[in-house]
């Protein structure tokens, strides 16, 4: 599980290109070690742009330097390294180089003794973008390049922050609901007796993290398949998770239905619209899950109404299993954030600014649901090269969200007016999440949030019990009498929930930071 919270990032800057009265902004990337680039755009100075797409510039002969002296030139990438053509541009007498790429973008680098030799600016631009301003401007182009600086806290926070929050506390709630037998759709059914599943035993504990683990390790041997096989499972799952909740919604405010019948087969009219309308949003994202510019939306809405779900369906039967379980996932989560960089070779990558690439860490994010996604609102300029997004993964919401559905249930069971338990480990999840942010911010680098998030909900919970003399109670947990094992149906009714989040999790550790 890759429960991190971070920011994609990379060297993007902005190239405007003017001509006629009329101006557009494309993305280019750039290396600080080169000659740095104007922090806005009434800084930057214009040149005019010189088409050079025929040339690879490697060398600068058949090329006269009153041509292109003053002048920014763009170049086609290959054959020779950077600095060999920024410094041929350089000698010819331009300003400024573009080179004009039709592969993914990447930082351009060179040795360390070659950034001090070239003294012009020089950034990487996609091909396309060059043919598309032609296309538009045509000749006489003028260009201005600028780097705005990348601000660390941006608004997205805030939301990511506000998304975490309600899905835990509507969680923690339907699941206490449910326990009192007033759940959300209203329908009487207590949890004891809907067949949902509990984690009642150490050793069931133990072997869901087992099987996390293992899943982790198919996932490194056999991505290119399971992957599809995850992203169906998750539309199945977040389709018939989103119709719970509102259907929930709907008989909580009151809507009523029309039933019919066929062949002694009863039919609700809102039933059959909901599913239409969950199974539709479900199929949307799944066909259009790598677009970047509204996709997120319908990401983070199926991403709740899973968590929600998940959080009502999966019960921890008493406090001893809320620490193992969330323990367990605590040590797994900070294992394999710290430590896989040192283990794998592609804990770094120099490809930046696109979504498809030929590691692991970027095709998850660009295919899996494995994440909250909430776009950069300041971050205008990098979304120009790929959508910058603040992320906060399932696990996150998941692992410390069961811990806050057991204090909402034991509220159920001493009769808590004041549901302390609940509001005390929400509380403790809002501070932990705010530790989180706070260390991310000063570190500059993602943290895994489990490391904050589990002893501020546990420990919170146990004072709180400690405090009011309730610690022996709520650490042995519920009095309902559980089915023996042997006899206990196979996860009944909830097959793809807790198989699709240990596949999550293990996803989530594939890539590390």
């Amino acid at each position: 599980m890759l429960s991190t919270l971070f920011w994609i990032y990379c060297q993007e800057a902005v190239l405007q290109i003017s001509a006629g009265g009329l101006d557009r902004k494309y993305c280019i990337v750039n290396n600080q070690s080169w000659t740095p680039l104007s922090q806005t755009l009434d800084d930057a100075i214009q040149y005019p742009l010189m088409n050079m797409t025929s040339s690879l510039l490697c060398n600068g002969s058949g090329i006269s330097p009153d041509v292109v002296k003053g002048k920014a030139l763009v170049v086609r990438r290959g054959n020779c390294s950077f600095s060999q053509k920024a410094l041929v541009a350089q000698s010819l007498g331009a300003t400024t180089l573009l080179i004009a790429s039709t592969i993914p973008l990447i930082i351009p680098s060179a040795n360390d003794s070659d950034y001090a030799k070239v003294h012009i600016p020089l950034a990487l631009m996609r091909n396309r973008d060059f043919l598309e301003a032609q296309k538009e401007f045509g000749e006489g182009m003028l260009v201005k390049l600028y780097a705005p600086p990348h601000s660390k806290i941006d608004p997205s926070i805030a939301v990511i922050l506000l998304i975490s929050m309600v899905t835990i506390v509507l969680g923690g709630y339907w699941s206490g609901a449910c326990e009192s037998g007033v759940t959300e759709g209203g329908g009487g059914e207590s949890k004891a007796d809907s067949g949902e599943l509990f984690l009642y035993s150490p050793l069931k504990v133990v072997v869901f993290v087992a099987m996390m683990c293992g899943m982790l390790v198919l996932m490194y041997y056999f991505y290119n398949v399971l992957v599809y096989i995850i992203i169906a499972i998750f539309c199945l799952a977040s389709a018939s998770a989103l119709f719970s909740c509102l259907d929930a919604v709907m008989e909580k405010i009151g809507c009523g239905t029309i039933s019919f019948s066929i062949r002694n087969w009863n039919f609700s009219v809102r039933s059959i619209i909901l599913a239409a309308v969950c199974i539709s949003i479900a199929v949307v994202w799944g066909v259009y899950r790598n677009e970047e510019r509204w996709i997120w939306i319908l990401q983070d809405l199926l991403g709740i109404a899973f968590c929600l779900n998940f959080m009502k369906t999966i019960s921890l039967s008493n406090f001893k299993i809320c620490v193992i379980l969330l323990s367990l996932l605590l040590v797994y989560d900070v294992f394999f954030v710290f430590i896989t960089p040192f283990l794998t070779k592609t804990a770094h990558s120099k490809l930046c600014c696109q979504k498809k690439k030929k590691n692991i860490k970027n095709v998850v994010f660009s295919q899996l649901p494995v994440v909250m996604r909430v776009p950069r609102f300041s971050a205008w300029a990098q979304n120009l090269c790929g959508m910058q997004f603040s992320i906060l993964g399932y696990g996150d919401i998941i692992v410390p969200g069961l811990l806050v559905a057991y204090c909402s249930r034991f509220d159920v069971w001493i009769n808590s007016s004041k549901k302390i338990y609940f509001v005390s480990c929400c509380i403790a999840y809002l501070l932990g999440m705010i530790l989180t942010f706070a260390v991310m911010l000063l570190s500059g680098m993602g943290q895994p949030a489990l490391l904050y998030l589990v002893p501020f909900t546990l420990i919170t919970s146990t004072v709180v019990a400690a405090c009011r003399g309730e610690l022996k109670q709520f650490w042995a947990g519920t009095t309902y009498e559980v089915l023996d094992s042997s006899r206990e149906p196979l996860l009944p009714g909830v097959l793809p929930d807790p198989y699709l989040i240990f596949l999550h999790y293990c996803l989530m550790q594939s890539f590390p930071f």
